[in-house]
C-alpha cells in the first residue's frame, strides 16, 4: 500500500446516499447565517484552489431548502471577478454537521473547459475576459430602457424592473467525437454537448410589466458594452391558455372561523406569507394587466359554491364562490401531495404560505403563477371554463417549487423541463386528490395524463403527456430543433418520458403508447408506477438540476437519482434509462427479466463491494481496504487507486463470464475522483476502464476518467456489456499518475448483473 498524499477531502464526510426510497424531506431549514454561508463558500473555494483556480473564482449563495431528513440543499452561483456567471452554479448537499455530502455542478466559468469522460472531448474553452471586457459602457438605467423599448415600450411596470451586471456565456452545441459523422436525423441527445462559445459582459434585465390587458413578464440579456440585446425569453409561467366544486362534486375544504362566519384561510397548511396561511382571495375582475388579489373569501356559513360554471354575475354569491372552492381544494391537495408523500412543505420547502386569487379579469382565459408574489391567479375562462381544475392548480403551484429549487431558465430545453415539471406535478396531484387526498404514496391511478382536459369546452386537453404530438405542435421525442420551440411544446418529450417511466409503453406501432426508439427487450417497457417515478423525478429536480439543465443532463441526473434511491442496477434505474431512450435521449437497454419475470438476475462480479478484502480481485490488491482519508460508497471497504502524488501505475482486474444466453448485461460501479492537480486542460492522471481478453489483449475501452473531472462525492456509472455475451472477459481498472500532485480514483460497488 503506497502512502497517500494528504487531501483536503480527508476532512470532508463524503458519505453515500443510502438506498432508501421512502426518505422524506426535512422540516423547514433555518436560513444560513452570514458566517455559515461564508464557511460553505470557503470550503467550495478551497476545493477550487486544489484545481489551481485563483481568487478570481468564487461563489454566491442564492437559495437554501430542505434535503432529506438531516440534510440541507444550498445553491451556490459561480462568480468570476465578483460577477455572477449566468447558468453556472453548484447544488451542494450538506449534512447536519455541515459536511458536504454531494455536489452537482454546471460549470460555465471563464477559463474552464467542459470535461468529457472519453477521448475526443470538448473543444478548448474561450479566452478569459480581460479587464476591458468586464468594464460596462452603459449603466443599469440605460439597460432597462433598452429592454423596455424592445419588449413593451407602451407598458407599465407592475413590479420594479431590475438589471444585474453579470457574465453571460453565449453557448454553442457541438457533436461528441463519436457522433461526428452521424446524419442529423439519427442524432441522439447524448451525441451533443453544450459548450461556451464566448463570454459577454451583460445586464440581466427582469421586466414584470403590463400592457393592453396582458401581463408581459420577460428576462432580457442586454450587452453592457454596446446595448445590443443578446437573448430574451418570457418569464410568466402560465398554463396558456365541504364545498361544491365545479369539477369534483362535494369536496372537503379547510376554512377558518371568523366573528361573523367563515373565511377561506387554511391555517393548518403553511405559515407566514401575505395572509398567514394558505388563502383564496377574490380578485373580483381586477384587470389581468395589474391584478389586485383582493380580500380573502368570506361566507356566513361553511357551505360554499353551487358547483356550476361562473355565470358572470356576483363573485361572492354561491355561483361566484365555486371558482374559489375549486382553487382551495386544488391548493390543499397540492400541499398535501408533496407534504405527505415527500415531506416537502409548501412551495419553498420551508412551509411559507401562498395564495390563489380567483376571478381575475373578465372571461380571462388563463391561469398563471407569479414568482414576484409567490402566488397564483385564475381567470373564469371564455374559450375555457374556470381555470381552477385540479391539474391546473398542481401545475401552477409546481412552478413555485421549481422557482425555489432548480429555477430552470424559462427558455429552450431548460424551459421545456420547467414546464414538464409542472405538468408532472399537476398529474401527480390529480392522482393523489382523486383517491381521497390521504396517505404517504402517490396512487397508481386516478389521473388522466391529459393536462387541462376539464377546463376545455371542446373536450380536447391542452397537452397529452403520453403522446405529445396529438396537439399538433409538441414533439414526441428529442431532436436538435427542440430548443427552438415554445417551452409549452418543448416540454412534450419529457412529459412522454415520465408517462413511460410510470406506466410503461406498448409494443404495437399503431398505439399512442409506442416508441420506435425502444429497440431492446421487451419492446414494451415496464413502468414503475406514479409513486416511484415522482420520487425519482423530485429528487433529481431538488438535489441535482441546475438552472441550465437540458435534456441530456436531465437524463443523467434522473438516472443518478434513481440509482441513489433504489440501487445502481435496480429495475427503477433501468426504467429511467429506457424511458429516456424512448424519447431519443440515451441508448435503450434490455430490461431486467425481459419484462416478463422469465429470468433472475445473476451477479457476475465477486466481492464487488470489497467487503471481503481482496477476494476475487487480481493486480494491485493493496489498494483495497478501509483506508483513512477516504470513505466507502457502501459498507466500510473500497479500492483507492492513485493518490500517490508521484509516477505510479495500479491496476485491479477480475475475470467474468457473460453467458451466451444473456438477455441483458449491465456493468455499474461507484467512482469518486479528487485531485490536487492545478490544470483545467491537461489529463495528467487517468483511470481507464476497459475489457480485456483472457490473455490480456484489450477488447474495448469503456471510459477514461482523469484529474479534469473531480467531484465532491461518488458518481455512479453504468455500461451495457450485452455485445460481449458468450465471452469470458476481464474487467480492468487501470490507474496512471504522473510525477507530481495526486489524483485519487476511489472505486466501490462494482457489479455486473446478467439475465
Amino acid at each position: 500500500m503506497n502512502l497517500r498524499t494528504a487531501l483536503l477531502t480527508a476532512c470532508l464526510a463524503l458519505a453515500a446516499w443510502p438506498a432508501v426510497a421512502a426518505q422524506l424531506m426535512s422540516a423547514p431549514v433555518a436560513v444560513a447565517t452570514p458566517q455559515e454561508s461564508a464557511g460553505l463558500v470557503a470550503r467550495l473555494t478551497a476545493l477550487d484552489a486544489r484545481q489551481g483556480l485563483t481568487n478570481d473564482y468564487s461563489f454566491r449563495i442564492s437559495s437554501q431548502h430542505p434535503g432529506v431528513t438531516g440534510q440541507k440543499i444550498t445553491r451556490a452561483q459561480h462568480t468570476y471577478k465578483g460577477l455572477r456567471v449566468l447558468g453556472s452554479e453548484s447544488v451542494v448537499v450538506t449534512n447536519a454537521a455541515g459536511d458536504i455530502v454531494s455536489v452537482s455542478v454546471a460549470d460555465r466559468r471563464p477559463g474552464l473547459t467542459p470535461q468529457a469522460s472519453t477521448p475526443g472531448g470538448a473543444p478548448p474553452a474561450p479566452p478569459l475576459p480581460t479587464g476591458a471586457d468586464l468594464t460596462p459602457t452603459i449603466g443599469t438605467d440605460e439597460a432597462i430602457r433598452i429592454a423596455v423599448q424592445a419588449i413593451a415600450p407602451g407598458g407599465t411596470h407592475r413590479w420594479p424592473p431590475t438589471a444585474e451586471l453579470l457574465i453571460y456565456p453565449v453557448m454553442k452545441t457541438v457533436r461528441t467525437a463519436a457522433a461526428g459523422d452521424k446524419p442529423e436525423e439519427q442524432l441522439n441527445a447524448l451525441d451533443l454537448q453544450e459548450v461556451v462559445d464566448r463570454y459577454q459582459l451583460s445586464y440581466l434585465v427582469q421586466l414584470r410589466m403590463a400592457q393592453d390587458s396582458k401581463l408581459i413578464y420577460y428576462d432580457v440579456v442586454v450587452s453592457a458594452r454596446d446595448g445590443a440585446i443578446i437573448a430574451q425569453w418570457p418569464a410568466l409561467q402560465t398554463v396558456v391558455g365541504s364545498g361544491n366544486s365545479q369539477y369534483n362534486g362535494v369536496v372537503p375544504i379547510s376554512t377558518s372561523a371568523t366573528a361573523s362566519g367563515f373565511q377561506m384561510l387554511d391555517s393548518a397548511r403553511g405559515s407566514g406569507g401575505k395572509f398567514g396561511g394558505m388563502a383564496i382571495t377574490n380578485a373580483d375582475h381586477s384587470s389581468p394587466n395589474n391584478p389586485d388579489p383582493g380580500a380573502i373569501y368570506t361566507n356566513s356559513s361553511n357551505t360554499w359554491g353551487d358547483g356550476q360554471q361562473y355565470n358572470g354575475g356576483s363573485t361572492t354569491n354561491a355561483n361566484g364562490q365555486t371558482a374559489a372552492v375549486n382553487a382551495l381544494w386544488g391548493l390543499m391537495n397540492t400541499y398535501d401531495t408533496n407534504r405527505n408523500v415527500l415531506g416537502w412543505q409548501s412551495l419553498d420547502g420551508n412551509n411559507t404560505a401562498t395564495y390563489i386569487a380567483a376571478h381575475v379579469g373578465t372571461s380571462y382565459d388563463n391561469a398563471f403563477y407569479d414568482d414576484s408574489c409567490r402566488c397564483m391567479y385564475i381567470g373564469d375562462g371564455n374559450s375555457f371554463t374556470s381555470l381552477g381544475a385540479i391539474d391546473v392548480i398542481g401545475h401552477e403551484m409546481s412552478h413555485g417549487v421549481t422557482a425555489a429549487t432548480a429555477d430552470l431558465i424559462y427558455s429552450g430545453e431548460s424551459g421545456g423541463l420547467n414546464e414538464s415539471n409542472s405538468d408532472i406535478g399537476g398529474e401527480m396531484v390529480e392522482a393523489y386528490a382523486r383517491n381521497g387526498g390521504t396517505g404517504s404514496v402517490v396512487p397508481a391511478a386516478g389521473n388522466d395524463w391529459m393536462m387541462g382536459k376539464e377546463i376545455s369546452r371542446s373536450g380536447e386537453p391542452l397537452r397529452w403527456m403520453y403522446k405529445p404530438h396529438k396537439d399538433g405542435s409538441s414533439p414526441d421525442a428529442w431532436s436538435t430543433s427542440l430548443k427552438n420551440l415554445d417551452v409549452h411544446y418543448s416540454s412534450g418529450p419529457n412529459n412522454r418520458m415520465f408517462y413511460f417511466l410510470s406506466q410503461g409503453s406498448k409494443a404495437d406501432p399503431a398505439s399512442d403508447y409506442y416508441s420506435a426508439y425502444l429497440t431492446r427487450t421487451p419492446a414494451a417497457m415496464t413502468g414503475i408506477g406514479n409513486d416511484k417515478a415522482y420520487r425519482i423525478w423530485f429528487k433529481a429536480l431538488t438535489t441535482k438540476f441546475t438552472s441550465a439543465t437540458n435534456y441530456a443532463d436531465a437524463r443523467n441526473k434522473v438516472l443518478l437519482a434513481a440509482q441513489e434511491l433504489y440501487g445502481a442496477t435496480s429495475k427503477e434505474a433501468i426504467a429511467v434509462q429506457r424511458a429516456y431512450a424512448a424519447i431519443n435521449v440515451g441508448a435503450d437497454i434490455d430490461e431486467e427479466g425481459g419484462g416478463g419475470g422469465d429470468g433472475e438476475a445473476v451477479e457476475r462480479v465477486t466481492n464487488g463491494g470489497f467487503e471481503t478484502g481482496v477476494t476475487g480481485w487480481s493486480g494491485a490488491t493493496g489498494v483495497i481496504g478501509a483506508h483513512s482519508g477516504q470513505s466507502a460508497y457502501e459498507g466500510t471497504r473500497f479500492a483507492w487507486l492513485g493518490g500517490n502524488g508521484r509516477r505510479s501505475t495500479e491496476m485491479l482486474t477480475q475475470q467474468v463470464q457473460i453467458p451466451a444466453t444473456a438477455s441483458s448485461a449491465q456493468l455499474s460501479f461507484a467512482l469518486h475522483i479528487d485531485s490536487a492537480e492545478t490544470t483545467r486542460s491537461t489529463a495528467y492522471d487517468t483511470l481507464v476502464v476497459a475489457l480485456r481478453s483472457a490473455s490480456g489483449t484489450a477488447i474495448a475501452t469503456l471510459a477514461t476518467y482523469s484529474n479534469l473531472a473531480p467531484a465532491a462525492g461518488y458518481q455512479t456509472r453504468s455500461f451495457d456489456l450485452l455485445p460481449y455475451k458468450g465471452q469470458t472477459v476481464t474487467l480492468s481498472f487501470a490507474m496512471r499518475e504522473d510525477r507530481s500532485r495526486q489524483t485519487s480514483f476511489v472505486l466501490d460497488k462494482v457489479s455486473l448483473l446478467t439475465r
